[in-house]
Parts: structure tokens; C-alpha cells; sequence
């Protein structure tokens, strides 16, 4: 078995505004450390757009419909003072969910252990019906929806270990007992959502909260005395990562100080906890990072644990 990259020359084209944060060379720093010649047995694959009706198992067709009607044929469209859509943003938004479905099913397919799905713009702030914090649609919702409705994973897992919390992932889980997300994220910061009692319906949030400046035993601690336990006890049939790397002590956006090597930690954490559960199924989708070498290096860390 393998790991498998998704990504597409698409996610390039999305761009919303010089100076953004959320620029395309973000993506190209992610797979340029992947060029490294220790990524030499990563097979990669170019991912088909989603269609709308695998977007609409998360986001209603009339919204998904507005957002893509949104594009703009020059210069930007601004869905907030923060989430933009560019001309490229269509063909972008498709493939990056695209990227998950197609991730997905090769996984369940036993065509691969696991993959990582390099593509942007992120998603995990997307909520239902409102795109948000540089995010258009939910990436790894509309992953988690297709391994329920297309191959029958009834209980699917997300853990997200972006320094922002992903609201749109929860708003999604929320009401559901069948799926989990747990989220290490520091608080406060934006979105304002994330506290500790938000629990879900069923006990089925679980939001690990991390102080402004910690580190990463802080992580650590978190991980292994919320996360993994709750993951655990739910024993999914299927793993999503949301793969943030904006917890990192030198990323602009926040006050984290996590390491590099705290991404590749986590993430052998995560391929025990599927190895455990769900036969090693795993499949994880890049979200924020802001500081080009930190991002380049924690995703090559977070690779390669995949990898290994």
C-alpha cells in the first residue's frame, strides 16, 4: 500500500488579492517540499471536479449554486472583507472538493492506504450556507458525506488541528451522533466558535482549546487526553484530517508555537488511531498555514508520517 497525492494545477488559479494570506504561493510551497526526493514513492493523481450534487450533500444546491454564480469574470468578487473569488475560482472550488471525493474513494478502494490532498482554497470554515474565513465549500465535510452516502461509512471522524477552529465542520456534525469532529485549536481567536462546551449532540464535538503561546507538549497534552480518547470511544469507519499548519510558531496569523515536528507526532497518532478502527483509512485535506517554509516543512512532516 501507499500514499496517494491529490492536487490539481486548478487550486493555483484561485486568487483572492495581492497581500491575502490565502495566496496561491501557498500551495506551491506544499509541493515543492514534496519534490524532495524522500517523497519519490508518493504516487500522485490529478482529481476531477466535483459535481454539485456531491457538494450538496453538505451545502444546499441553491447556495452552492449562488457561490459559484458569484464568479467573476475579472478581478474579484468579495464574499466577506476576508473570502474572495477570483476568475479561477470556479474550476478551483470544484477540484479541491473534487480532490476529497476522489481521495475517498481510492482509499475505500484499497488503491491506497491513505492520501493527502494538497488543495486550497480551504475549507473547514464553510459552513452549510455561508462561506467564510477564506473558505467556499467544506472540503473534508463533503469527504465525510461521501464515504456515508457513496460506500456506507456510517461513523466518520474528522480531526482538525488548524489553529483556527473549523465552525463549518462543526455546524455540519453538530446534529448528527454518527459523525465526530474534535478539534486543538487556540482560543479565543477568529471564528469566536470552538469552547470547550460545545459538545454536539451526542457528546460528538469535542473542542481541545489551547491558550495564546502554547506549545507543543500543550499539543500534546490536548491530543492525547481528549482527542485521542474520544476518537477512541467512537471507533470510526473512516478518518479525515483537516491539515492546518497555522499553529506553528513562526505562521503570522496566531499565537501557537508548535513545532515541526509536532505535525508528524500527530499525524502517527492519527494513522494508529485508524489503524485501530478502520483498516487504516485515511484521508487528509490541507487547510490553513501562512508562513511558506513552516508550511513547506509541516506538510512534509505530516507526509511523511503518512508515508511511513
Amino acid at each position: 500500500m501507499t500514499t496517494i497525492l491529490f492536487t490539481h494545477d486548478a487550486c493555483l488559479d484561485h486568487d483572492p488579492g495581492p497581500h491575502h494570506p490565502e495566496c496561491p504561493a501557498r500551495l506551491a510551497a506544499v509541493l515543492a517540499a514534496l519534490e524532495d526526493p524522500a517523497f519519490a514513492a508518493l504516487e500522485r493523481r490529478v482529481p476531477r471536479a466535483a459535481t454539485d450534487a456531491e457538494i450538496a450533500r453538505v451545502h444546499p444546491m441553491d447556495h452552492v449554486e449562488r457561490i459559484l454564480a458569484m464568479v467573476p469574470p475579472a478581478g474579484l468578487a468579495m464574499v466577506d472583507p476576508d473570502t474572495a473569488l477570483s476568475p479561477g475560482s470556479r474550476d478551483a472550488v470544484l477540484r479541491a472538493a473534487g480532490a476529497v471525493v476522489a481521495a475517498v474513494d481510492a482509499v475505500v478502494g484499497g488503491e491506497a492506504e491513505n492520501a493527502f490532498c494538497a488543495v486550497r482554497p480551504p475549507g473547514h470554515h464553510a459552513e452549510p450556507v455561508r462561506a467564510m474565513g477564506f473558505c467556499l465549500f467544506n472540503n473534508v465535510a463533503i469527504g465525510a458525506a461521501h464515504a456515508r452516502t457513496v460506500h456506507g461509512l456510517n461513523r466518520v471522524a474528522v480531526v482538525d488541528f488548524d489553529v483556527h477552529h473549523g465552525n463549518g465542520t462543526q455546524a455540519f456534525f453538530f446534529d448528527d451522533p454518527d459523525y465526530l469532529y474534535c478539534s486543538t485549536h487556540q482560543w479565543p481567536l477568529y471564528p469566536g466558535t470552538g469552547a470547550t462546551d460545545e459538545t454536539g449532540v451526542a457528546g460528538n464535538i469535542v473542542n481541545a482549546v489551547l491558550p495564546p503561546g502554547a506549545d507543543g507538549e500543550a499539543f500534546r497534552d490536548a491530543f492525547d487526553g481528549q482527542v485521542m480518547p474520544a476518537l477512541d470511544a467512537f471507533a470510526p469507519d473512516f478518518l479525515l484530517i483537516s491539515a492546518g499548519f497555522d499553529a506553528h510558531r513562526a505562521d503570522p496569523l496566531a499565537g501557537l508555537r508548535l513545532a515541526t515536528e509536532d505535525y508528524g507526532w500527530a499525524t502517527e497518532r492519527l494513522r494508529e488511531a485508524a489503524d485501530r478502527h478502520c483498516g487504516g483509512r485515511l484521508v487528509s485535506a490541507l487547510e490553513g498555514g501562512y508562513d511558506l517554509k513552516a508550511l513547506g516543512e509541516s506538510a512534509a512532516a505530516h507526509v511523511r508520517a503518512l508515508m511511513a
